[in-house]
């Protein structure tokens, strides 16, 4: 299935039910809708909702466009509340109606200076995060169109570096208005998809959310939109590129006449059901709609994947390697390719323990630490002294899709990185606290000691990410900078688990026999040692259902088990909420002042 999705910005007609609006559009081929809101809230929350469902059953992608006269940059601070308030309505809605994106035009200069809109913007985006963090829903920032308005993709970039729930949305008729007709072939498209891949975290663009139409426009950009046809922008060199930069993107057709609509799509229809001019087969055996999906070529007993910056030969591919699903290694290797641009920046620098399962869950497993001499001459190494092993040795790293791909073609279901980097590999850069579930131990009582531990590190001064951990239990990462010896990372973790055990001890245990811990939950602080592993954000779980290692919210806690976020939806999960795990990247914390507290010399 190929990985743009095309839809229309349309409203249903008076007197058509929404459930035949939305089977028309299926029929047709579309698999997104935007609700042009763009003038007024013609619809309550109970409607988005009925109408979300109903889109959501029928697999289309909807998204909203919030009113034009909300934008961030009115100098009028009350028109300025009024605005945000309107956008956090837009936004309430699309919550409603399962959108991952509300749509947002960042508004006129007023011949201010740049600097001061951008200071203008971040206060009010500061105070809109606070209202809308946790909604599942984003706020794409539309590129302006004429030279009286503000935005372009390099303002959304810096913008978009500051705040975790921006997402940049490309009005394709608005970049050939301000480039003087510069869209006219693939190569075009092609260099600004590049300057997006460039500009922005892999995470944010997974789709790529765009708009399309024809237009007028002068000198100063856009004058109006037009007939398709009428002016000079057209969709297939648009798709052409997309595809062969493996882009994930949604194409809303923004026209005004349905006419336009049905011609775009006339156009761009073929060139989406025949995908990418190649001669192989698709990676993925799984009707999963994998973002950035590969195909590979077969020579002889192996397969070689196209389009990839470095050479690599796969093996097995159709190898079933979780036989309750019926998924394959070659899913399994496609989940790693399309999510490398979120788990990568996690891995960069971190030796990578090799936890194998050559035949799948079916057969068995085993570690494999050392490098082992056959993997392709381009995947780094770093050296890492091992007393268990004798002296200083050879561990693999993961800087690349392919060579997450690689790992994947080795049966490494999970990614098991270090906590520390190469050049600071004795200092830790977070600290895990592994609430492990023993025998007879609930998820409420591992959510509860979670949300115990929540309350500790708030009172030592100290952010901590909960993930799930695809398996039993849950982790939670307390981002550091990389100054401390593990073994001060782990006393910490030790020292905290003690008095979570100790405030609850009904249903939490530091107790390190297993036959003592009387189905509670353990605190593993051991975990928090050179060498020591644990399943990195993201990672595929060895267990039915290929769950993933999922980041999650603090209020998302109870809400959601392990086993709930799989390679099959952990994508719309990414779209909505980005990554929950971007600040464990930053550090900016150390265990001084939270010692302090603690009586820990």
């Amino acid at each position: 299935m190929s990985s743009i999705r095309f839809g229309v910005s349309e409203l249903p007609p008076e007197g058509i039910p929404d459930a035949a609006f939305l089977d028309s559009l299926v029929e047709q081929g579309h698999r997104a809708i935007e609700l042009p809101f763009t003038k007024d809230f013609p619809w309550k929350e109970k409607r988005c909702e009925e109408f979300g469902t109903l889109a959501a059953e029928r697999g289309l992608r909807v998204s909203v466009h919030a009113p034009y006269f909300a934008g961030l940059t009115i100098p009028d601070e009350d028109r300025g509340r009024q605005s945000l308030a309107a956008i956090e309505h837009t936004m309430k809605l699309g919550r409603s109606l399962g959108a991952p994106v509300v749509v947002v035009h960042l508004g006129s200069r007023y011949d201010e200076d740049p600097g001061v809109l951008l200071d203008r913007i971040r206060g009010r985006l500061t105070r809109l995060e606070e209202k809308v963090s946790g909604m599942g829903v984003a706020l794409g920032l539309e590129t302006a169109g004429n030279r009286s308005q503000f935005g372009t993709l390099g303002d959304i970039a810096l913008l978009a570096s500051e705040f975790g729930f921006v997402r940049p949305v490309i009005d394709w008729a608005h970049i050939h208005a301000m480039t003087g007709g510069g869209l006219a072939d693939p190569a075009a498209f092609g260099a600004v998809l590049e300057f997006v891949d460039a500009s922005f975290p892999g995470w944010m663009t997974a789709p790529l959310h765009t708009q399309f139409s024809d237009n007028e426009f002068g000198p100063s950009g856009e004058i109006r939109h037009t007939e398709y046809g009428r002016g000079t922008l057209r969709v297939a060199p648009l798709i052409r590129a997309a595809q062969e930069k493996g882009v994930s993107m949604v194409v809303i057709s923004e026209s005004r006449d349905a006419e336009s609509h049905e011609r775009i799509w006339e156009e761009a229809r073929p060139l989406l059901e025949a995908g990418v001019d190649r001669s192989g087969r698709p990676l993925a055996a799984s009707d999963i709609d994998f973002p950035r999906p590969v195909t590979v070529t077969r020579k002889a007993d192996r397969f070689v994947p196209e389009g990839l910056d470095r050479p690599l030969t796969l093996s097995n591919v159709d190898k079933v390697f979780f036989p309750d699903d019926g998924y394959t290694k070659g899913d399994l290797i496609q989940y790693y390719a399309s999510i490398a641009p979120v788990l990568l920046s996690h891995l960069e620098g971190r030796p990578i323990s090799m936890s194998r399962y050559p035949d799948g869950l079916a057969g068995g497993s085993f570690y494999e630490k050392r490098a082992p001499g056959h993997q392709p001459s381009w995947m780094r190494t770093v050296e890492v002294e091992s007393d268990s092993m004798g002296g200083v040795i050879d561990f693999l790293v993961a800087d690349s899709p392919e060579a997450l791909m690689w790992f994947a073609n080795m049966g490494c279901i999970e990614i098991h990185p270090f906590h520390s980097r190469e050049g600071s590999l004795d200092f830790p850069d977070y600290a895990i606290f592994d609430f492990d579930p023993s025998e007879g131990a609930t998820w409420d009582q591992v959510v509860a000691a979670a949300r115990l531990l929540e309350v500790a590190l708030r009172q030592l001064g100290l952010r901590g990410y909960p993930k799930l951990s695809g398996s039993r239990g849950i982790h939670v990462y307390v981002p550091l900078d990389p100054v401390h010896t593990y073994e001060r990372v782990r006393r910490f973790v030790g020292e905290v688990g003690r008095y979570l055990a100790a405030a609850n001890p009904d249903d939490i245990t530091m107790e390190w026999d297993k036959s003592k811990r009387g189905g509670k939950v353990f605190i593993d602080h051991n975990r928090n040692a050179s060498g020591q592993t644990v399943a990195a954000p993201y990672s595929v779980r060895p267990r039915a259902g290929a769950p993933v290692s999922a980041p999650v919210a603090w209020s998302e806690l109870g809400g959601l088990a392990n086993g709930d976020v799989t390679i099959a939806n952990v994508w719309d999960r990414i779209a909505r909420h980005g990554d929950l795990f971007a600040p464990v990247i930053a550090g900016g914390q150390t265990l001084d002042a939270a010692e302090q507290m603690l009586g820990i010399s």
